[in-house]
């Protein structure tokens, strides 16, 4: 089972706004990649340094820095120091454990997000946490490896297609946070798919590896809704927020992203409910079993009780005993011991007992 509180062991009797890396590293070297875009144009480029990415800071257009690769701690102080990002907010990027939030700034917003991996050896649930900073032209977003949900997005600023390249840098933030809600959704029919291949083990032959794989089902969604939650405040607080780096009409798309997190938070209950089910199923299942048996086995010492007396009757070493010296006494008590045998059959069955 997942461990549910992780010690940060690292910062233990360090200053708040100590830069330390809590969380494992993913990737060998850190990956900065920049967008720089406006209606008509757009730029796209892989840079080295932090120094390359200030040249975007005083631009008009939208820039979107993304930063693959939390070890390097100095491109983080770099990028603090660029961007006049508070000592609290690079702690909070660098603690990856973080819980879903939204944090005002005055000159920027931090967002916490959690995007979903499976991983590819067994089936269970991984967490990354996306970290946003939302400026009034700017986005930046730190994730602890390469790989994301968020190439629609990209393939959007490059094509121009929808909104992206008309609006400011606050419905590139919604975009993407619209893009990790949408992964949610491929999830939960990962495991939906799952729970549905258990329910048919479960009828068709429960066994205690079903009874493992129901618990770790039970534990992925807890995980989940654990997770879920609190970004369905995260999105209801900027919808009720008003900031000049959000803009008016960025109202409706915050708060169709809000019914998508009801209705993820909504499908993660519906299954941790058919687990709870299907759990209470399987327990009754194996106790039926118990009880099929157990049945069985009163019935056959049931059975056997009356002849196990006859036969310890005519088992006893006493000489005066008339049934011992008749010539048809075996023959009798055989034929006793099978009426008897039939009549509590014939008995049993007209009870159901079965």
């Amino acid at each position: 089972m997942r461990k549910l509180i992780k010690k940060g062991t690292h910062k233990r009797g360090l200053a708040p706004g100590t830069l330390v890396h809590t969380g494992e590293r993913k990737t060998e070297k850190v990956r900065i990649t920049v967008f720089d875009y406006d209606a008509d144009s757009y730029r796209e480029q892989q840079v080295d340094s932090v120094e390359e990415c200030l040249v975007f800071k005083d631009r008009p257009s939208v820039t979107w820095i993304n930063i693959d690769g939390l070890h390097q701690v100095e491109v983080l102080e770099q990028l603090g120091r660029a961007f006049g990002l508070h000592p609290l907010v690079l702690e909070d990027i660098l603690h990856t454990e973080q819980r879903p939030k939204a944090e005002d700034y005055g000159d920027y917003y931090y967002l916490v997000a959690r995007m979903f991996h499976e991983k590819e050896t067994e089936l269970d649930l991984k967490a990354e946490q996306i970290s946003l900073i939302l400026g009034s032209n700017f986005v930046i977003s730190f994730q602890e490896r390469e790989g994301d949900v968020f190439d629609p997005v990209r393939e959007r600023i490059r094509t121009g297609k929808g909104r992206v390249r008309k609006m400011g840098a606050d419905y590139l933030a919604y975009a993407l946070l619209d893009a990790i809600v949408d992964s949610y959704f491929v999830n939960l029919e990962s495991i939906a798919d799952r729970i549905e291949s258990v329910e048919d083990e479960l009828i068709d032959s429960p066994s205690p590896r079903t009874l493992q794989a129901l618990y770790r089902l039970k534990s992925e969604t807890l995980y989940f809704r654990k997770l879920i939650r609190p970004l369905r405040e995260l999105v209801g607080a900027l919808e009720r927020e008003e900031s000049p780096l959000l803009s008016k009409d960025l109202k409706v798309f915050l708060r169709d992203l809000y019914d998508h997190t009801v209705q993820v938070i909504d499908t993660v209950e519906t299954l941790r409910e058919m687990l709870m089910g299907m759990l209470d199923i399987y327990l009754s299942s194996i106790s039926n079993r118990m009880n099929a048996v157990m049945k069985v086995l009163t019935i056959i010492a049931t059975i056997f009780i009356p002849l196990t007396f006859i036969a310890g009757v005519y088992g006893m070493n006493f000489d005066y005993m008339p049934e011992l010296h008749w010539r048809w006494g075996y023959l009798t008590v055989l034929l006793v011991m099978g009426a008897i045998f039939v009549g509590m059959l014939i008995y049993f069955r007209r009870k159901d007992w079965i």
